[in-house]
């Protein structure tokens, strides 16, 4: 492990290529504005699959530098599935260090772009420096050009997107990106967003504005026939799934068929977290937006659930967090406002959970809730960097605490939290606190226990077992993250098919036992950086408000407040499985690397 925390070139190994991997990827250097195609690094494909766990290896070494310096690198990392007939195999990895949080950082992307990338033939790109001019970089094939964007600088994203007039995949970032933002995103394709942790405003440091990437080449698969019928075992549990392909599943609806359903269990943030129960959500619920904009389905490449929902007249309908924290958190029920700002988010280039909650706790701290023309004006105000905007961009840790009021920013770790109220479902208030990225849902997403599961035979006001759920948890969507494939899929397939799929692709021998071990590394490495960076114990908690102050009470149904005792055993725990130290610091690791 600590060949990954050292200052030694990664870029040096010349290894035959496996399947599924082209064998060579991209260093680009802003700064001096030059470029290489080096071999793929192949034994850290060996050891961290690709997409996420191959980012964080090779970011690993320059982790203790700031987010916005010139040595901090972006990395694009796509993983052995993309660009086959693996269902769901369009997605990437994006990384840096998050000048948001301070924590490694990685987003899960969907779109097309890890799949041109792949058909470029380049399995990942790594970007340093900062030009001295607004960029942009264009790979066609294996030919490569960074080419001048002053034209392009000011734009917002649907501009950039018009003027780039490609048929190739395309990253961009807006306005938020060139202000530095600190939760500006990166979007792919238009409105697939790398949206968490400020790697827009990362890319905005740069000075690089957008990305395109189009490749007429072929993945090698190892097995075509295998992968056909790994493909088709996946398909058949698909279809199969209520959650995905049912009368009110995620194919038909979108994630906003979650809004009723967490309404129901009393759990939906309201208030800027203060209560978990909002009357009005039913007027953005996934049947109100289908109701409302008479939506079609569209998805990311090689996708067969299409869970994006798109309006007859092109709206793009937002996703669960995104209703839910512009409607409920921000106790607003006008469906067209949550519309106009999911708009606004994804032309600046925003985080949608971000903006919300940095506004909700803006509207707290103020006493007075923002109407839905003022919501929309203020996502404005934030892009811009305008007015209050200025200091709103900073995220809401920043501003709680200059404003004497920081038990009122509802994040972990700096980074705000979406649209599942802890105080429903304890296992979720566990993975909150112990994301290596921050509050964060889908580095365990232990809900699809505790509410998603029929029948539901896990406590969901009950610390029991859920350590070590979570933990399995984590390790299998670091797993998932690298192969790269979505975990909605995981509603109803299972590593058990992954395995056979990634087999098929690769010729290399997996199973589940093998798999999850290599996402526990990649969970542990994570960890560690993030103690090299001076996070400990400490940041694994929770805002005061879950222990002290209850979610609902009425009509005989109570969502009480989190015992602290309850939560502080469950977290050391959880400690005992993981390894860690009684200051949260792997014990494996720190014996490898040293203090």
């Amino acid at each position: 492990m600590s060949a990954y925390l050292s200052e030694a070139p990664i870029f040096c190994y010349n290894r035959k290529a496996m399947y599924g991997y082209t064998g060579k990827s991209l260093r680009v250097n802003l700064t001096d504005t030059t470029h290489e195609i080096i071999d793929t690094p192949m034994e850290l494909c060996r050891e961290f699959i690709g997409g996420r766990g191959l980012g964080v290896a090779l970011i690993a070494p320059h982790i203790r530098k700031e987010p916005f310096s010139e040595e901090m690198p972006l990395i694009f990392s796509t993983g052995p599935l993309v660009g086959t007939a693996s269902p769901t195999s369009g997605r990437m990895s994006v990384l840096s260090r998050s000048p948001l949080t301070g924590t490694v950082f990685d987003c899960s992307v969907g779109g097309r772009f890890g799949t041109e990338l792949k058909r470029a033939g380049f399995d990942f790109i790594f970007i340093t420096g900062i030009s001295r001019r607004w960029t942009y970089l264009e790979i066609t094939n294996r030919e490569v050009r960074l080419c001048d964007a002053e034209h392009l600088a000011g734009s917002n994203i649907s501009d950039v997107f018009k003027a780039l007039n490609t048929e190739g995949a395309t990253a961009v970032i807006g306005r938020a990106g060139e202000k530095r933002v600190r939760y500006a995103g990166i979007v792919f394709d238009g409105h697939y967003l790398a949206g968490r942790g400020g790697l827009g405003a990362v890319m905005g440091s740069k000075r690089l504005k957008a990305i395109v990437v189009k490749g007429d080449g072929k993945v090698s698969v190892y097995n075509p026939d295998a992968l056909k019928a790994a493909r088709e075992e996946i398909m058949r549990l698909l279809r199969a799934s209520p959650a995905v392909f049912g009368e009110f599943g995620l194919s038909e609806f979108g994630t906003a068929a979650l809004v009723d359903l967490i309404h129901a269990r009393r759990m939906e943030p309201t208030e800027n977290f203060r209560k978990s129960f909002f009357s009005s959500s039913g007027r953005y619920s996934g049947y109100s937006f289908r109701s409302l904009y008479k939506t079609r389905k569209t998805g990311c490449r090689g996708c067969p659930i299409l869970c994006k929902k798109q309006g007859s007249s092109g709206e793009i309908i937002p996703e669960y967090e995104t209703a839910s924290h512009f409607g409920a958190l921000n106790a607003n029920s006008d469906p067209e406002a949550i519309v106009r700002a999911n708009h606004l988010c994804n032309e600046y280039g925003l985080d949608t959970i971000s903006t919300a909650a940095t506004l909700a706790c803006y509207a707290e701290i103020r006493n007075r809730w923002l109407s839905p023309d003022e919501l929309v004006e203020h996502v404005r105000l934030i892009g811009e960097r305008e007015g209050i905007g200025d200091t709103l961009a900073e995220g809401s840790k920043r501003y709680a605490e200059q404003s004497g009021s920081p038990e009122l920013s509802m994040s972990v770790k700096g980074l705000e939290l979406p649209a599942y109220d802890p105080r429903g479902a304890y296992g979720m208030a566990l993975a909150y606190a112990t994301s290596n990225r921050g509050g964060c849902h889908l580095r365990a997403y232990p809900i699809s226990y505790e509410i998603l599961r029929k029948p539901v035979a896990v406590d969901r006001f009950s610390f029991e077992g859920k350590a070590r759920m979570v933990k399995i948890s984590e390790d299998m969507n670091a797993v998932v993250d690298s192969l790269t494939a979505c975990k909605f899929v995981f509603f109803a397939a299972s590593l058990e098919e992954y395995v056979k799929a990634t087999e098929a692709v690769t010729g290399m021998e997996y199973d589940v036992q093998s798999l999850l071990k290599t996402g526990e590394k990649i969970w542990l490495l994570e960890r560690w950086l993030n103690c090299l960076n001076g996070f400990s114990r400490s940041d694994d908690d929770l805002p005061e408000r879950f222990f002290t102050e209850p979610g609902f009470r009425s009509d005989g149904t109570e969502i009480p407040p989190i015992s602290r005792d309850e939560f502080r055993a469950a977290l050391e725990r959880y400690y005992h499985i993981r390894g860690y130290d009684k200051e949260g610091c792997p014990e494996s690791l720190a014996e490898q690397v040293g203090h």
